[in-house]
C-alpha cells in the first residue's frame, strides 16, 4: 500500500500501474483542463455542472488556484489523472471533514479513455490511500442518476448505496438532479 512518512501528508504522485499515474494540479495544468473542456463540452457537459460556467482559460485557472490552495491547506487534495504522463481527467477529494473523518471523491476522465478500466483503478487505489493516508473512517461517492458508466464505478468497488439525495446538484437552467449516495466504510475494506 502506498504510505506516506506522516499521517495526514499525500503524495506529489501516485503511481496507479506501468501506464497511469495521479499528480499534483499545477499552475500550467488550466490550460490543458480547458482544452478539454472545450473539445468535450457536450460530453463532459452531460453530467458535470461546471462545464456551463467554464468559458474561458481563466475560468479553469481559478478551479486549478482554489485546489492547490486546498492542498497547501491540507483540506483537499485533487490530481490530474495522467496516462503516460499526459493529463486525461481529474480525481480527489472533496468537503473533506477531518474532525468526523470522512470525505467524498468526484472524478471525470476523457471519453478517449473511457471503458479502460483506468477509473476503477484509481478510485480504488486513491481510496486505500484516503483511508491510510488521510485516516479517514468514510469515503462517499455521489453520482447523478442516470449516468450509469460513473455509477458502475463504487459498485464495482464494494461501495455501499446508501440511498438518493434528491435535487442534490444543479445541473443548470432551474434543473437538479438527483444523486446516488454511495459510501465505504475503513472496516468494509477487504484484509
Amino acid at each position: 500500500m502506498e504510505k506516506s512518512n506522516k499521517l495526514g501528508i499525500m503524495k506529489r504522485t501516485i503511481l496507479i500501474d506501468d501506464h497511469v499515474s495521479l499528480k499534483f494540479l499545477v499552475e500550467s495544468d488550466a490550460r490543458t483542463m480547458f482544452n478539454y473542456i472545450v473539445s468535450q463540452r457536450t460530453y463532459l457537459g452531460e453530467w458535470l455542472p461546471f462545464v456551463q460556467f467554464t468559458h474561458q482559460v481563466k475560468d479553469s485557472k481559478g478551479f486549478v488556484d482554489m485546489a492547490i490552495e486546498l492542498r497547501k491547506n491540507k483540506k483537499d487534495y485533487v490530481y490530474k489523472i495522467c496516462y503516460d504522463n499526459r493529463m486525461i481527467g481529474l480525481i480527489g477529494t472533496k468537503d473533506t471533514d477531518y474532525l468526523n473523518k470522512n470525505t467524498e471523491i468526484g472524478y471525470w476522465i476523457s471519453r478517449d479513455f473511457q471503458g479502460k478500466g483506468i477509473m476503477t483503478k484509481t478510485v480504488e487505489k486513491l481510496s486505500q490511500i484516503i483511508f491510510d493516508t488521510l485516516g479517514m473512517e468514510r469515503i462517499q461517492i455521489c453520482c447523478a442518476v442516470g449516468n450509469e458508466r460513473s455509477i458502475a464505478i463504487p459498485k464495482r468497488l464494494g461501495f455501499t448505496q446508501e440511498g438518493i439525495k434528491r435535487n442534490g446538484e444543479w445541473a443548470g437552467n432551474l434543473v437538479f438532479r438527483d444523486l446516488i449516495v454511495f459510501s465505504k466504510l475503513k472496516s468494509d475494506r477487504k484484509l
